[in-house]
């Protein structure tokens, strides 16, 4: 069977690095790490399902031989195995991408009618994985689209792993992007096919079911990665020895998503099983990450001298095996600060937050901008904890410049500009919030996340900051959006859903729609009142406006809405101290 490209090779490396195995790679063995940047997909290869076909001709196409000569049979094989020569050799991008156009165009012409042809399938992902690794990802993707219309699944396996290798790589080019739907769309599809070709308990589907979990961790769709984690641990556990590292690997994940669910006991078990199983086959740096996670797990749980030893005992490994200025150590720094300020000793969080930014001021050789643009966001939500706002936003700006140029990080900017704005609103710089929440917003929507919970969080924050700029038109379309999106992706009970839905009457009632604004009152007490209970001190608030209202209704309204008043932050009416404790349950959390 034909070979398959791998395919991410960043935009700004010197000399590119291309591997073409003679056989569609199934397996990387990867530590999950959905959070922050991917890897490479179990295949060397994504897609999606549209119908265009190869993009008009590049500036390289200009370099082809004359027409008839594309025709001999023999000038495909040899312009592609020019095109590997010069990946392996390092002569530069260029070159390999005008040898693979011709290639993928000579053995266009000689396919025979009617007949698929693998050999264009592979020099399609070759031409392709080259598009990526100049950063030309926009060119890419039409490529890729074509190669998974060539190969017939139906003519049996190699077609069919041909076409699950264009679906997943053209899932990574998505995801290099930031299309995070259409990427999961990809790889869903590829995971479908490969099923259909080699079975459900198949070692190399185990893989994809991992990658897959990852990147709907990455789309904090839980439930779904969930379930793809446990078909992946049980697919492992036929085929693998007992405390295996791709066990291991899989209770790691397993253990993120338990964390983000919540169920921190769970997680806790998959972290010691899997670090057992570390331990069992000498993998002390990853034990040592481990320790790590299992110090986050203990101080969610408010067992914070367990996590003060799992984090010295990572600490030290790190220390150990990779020198003191690592930025793995500058991570557990970081930890160590939220840690200690959690417990109320500020000294030494300070102490641990500047040994953080020394080691990420002078970055050892290799550290990726990613790494140092994650520690300076992790410092900074120390730094905003401690009421430090504007040290907190000169690092978080200082994290978004180094992101900007990287492919795939739109959806990481947007968070940072999400917590940017949050911290202008909170010291009052309200056009600065709705400018950083207008952004953040922007991007979400482009990179295809506008029905998850943290785009309808962003959308009431910027709510939030039109009402005080008192643009009540278009925080009312805002308050209105975030309503659908929580509804479906949190239910009608969720904090977050019954706190737009108090923003959104307070908006109505300063509109003058009154009877809106007491359908949604009554609407929110029914449901503290049968599902929620009426402890909250927002119940009694509530209730007081609700009564209100429904005394003036139908009066005329010669007054500023009191409802409005509630959400606007008057220096003249109310302390700054009123306001945040009867909207402390609306905060953005990031």
């Amino acid at each position: 069977m034909p070979g398959f490209v791998s395919v991410k090779t960043p935009p700004d490396t010197p000399s590119l690095r291309i591997s073409v195995p003679d056989t569609p790679p199934v397996s990387n063995h990867r530590t999950p790490s959905p959070l922050t940047n991917k890897q490479p997909s179990p295949s060397s290869s994504r897609s999606t399902n549209g119908k265009k076909k190869l993009q008009p001709e590049s500036p390289t196409a200009t370099q082809c031989p004359p027409d008839s000569s594309l025709d001999n049979p023999d000038l495909g094989p040899f312009l592609l195995k020019l095109a590997r020569d010069t990946i392996a050799s390092g002569d530069g991008p260029n070159k390999a991408l005008d040898y693979a156009i011709r290639a993928s165009k000579s053995f266009e012409r000689c396919a025979v009618d009617g007949e698929p042809s693998l050999d264009l399938a592979m020099s399609l992902h070759v031409l392709a994985a080259i598009y990526c690794s100049l950063g030309r990802f926009e060119e890419a993707v039409p490529v890729l689209e074509q190669a998974i219309q060539v190969p017939d699944i139906g003519r049996g396996t190699d077609h069919a792993l041909a076409a699950f290798s264009g679906h997943m790589q053209l899932g990574d080019t998505y995801s290099m992007v930031g299309q995070i739907e259409r990427s999961i769309g990809c790889y869903e599809e590829g995971l479908k096919i490969q099923i259909e070709a080699l079975g459900e308990t198949d070692p190399r589907v185990g893989e994809t079911c991992r990658y897959l979990s990852e990147a709907h961790v990455q789309a904090m769709q839980f439930d779904r990665a969930e379930e793809l984690c446990k078909k992946t641990l049980e697919i492992h556990h036929a085929h693998s020895e007992p405390a295996s590292l791709e066990e291991a690997a899989d209770r790691r994940l397993m253990a993120l998503i338990c964390e983000a669910k919540g169920d921190y006991e769970q997680a806790l078990e998959h972290l010691v099983l899997a670090s057992m199983a570390m331990v069992a086959n000498g993998q002390d740096s990853e034990v040592a990450a481990i320790d790590v996670s299992i110090g986050n797990i203990y101080m969610s749980l408010a067992r914070f001298d367990e996590a003060v030893f799992s984090y010295q005992k990572a600490l030290t490994v790190f220390k150990a095996s990779k020198g003191d200025n690592h930025p793995l150590v500058a991570s557990v720094f970081i930890r160590l600060a939220d840690l200690y300020h959690r417990t109320g000793k500020l000294r030494e969080s300070r102490s641990y937050c500047e040994n953080a930014m020394r080691i990420y001021s002078k970055p050892v050789p290799g550290t990726s901008p990613e790494e140092i643009a994650g520690g300076l966001t992790g410092v900074s939500a120390i730094y905003e904890s401690v009421g430090e706002a504007e040290e907190a936003l000169k690092l978080l700006q200082k994290a978004m410049k180094m992101l900007e140029d990287k492919p795939g990080q739109q959806s990481t900017i947007a968070g940072i500009e999400a917590r940017m704005g949050v911290m202008f609103y909170m010291v009052g710089r309200y056009e600065d919030a709705r400018i950083a929440f207008e952004s953040a917003i922007s991007k979400l929507r482009a990179t295809g996340e506008r029905k998850s919970a943290f785009f309808g969080v962003v959308l009431n924050q910027m709510g939030l900051a039109c009402v005080q700029l008192f643009k009540i038109d278009e925080a009312v379309e805002l308050f209105e959006e975030a309503r659908g999106i929580l509804e479906q992706e949190c239910g009608n009970c969720h904090q977050d859903t019954i706190g737009v839905y108090s923003n959104l009457a307070a908006t109505y009632d300063a509109m003058g729609r009154v009877d809106d604004a007491i359908e949604i009152l009554e609407s929110v007490l029914k449901l503290r009142e049968e599902k929620l209970g009426i402890a909250n001190p927002d119940f009694e608030d509530e209730k007081r406006r609700l009564a209100a209202l429904l005394k003036e209704a139908g009066r005329t309204r010669n007054r500023k809405a009191k409802s409005l008043e509630n959400l606007i932050d008057p220096n003249s009416r109310k302390t700054k101290k009123e306001t945040t404790k009867k909207w402390s349950s609306l905060g953005f959390r990031i």
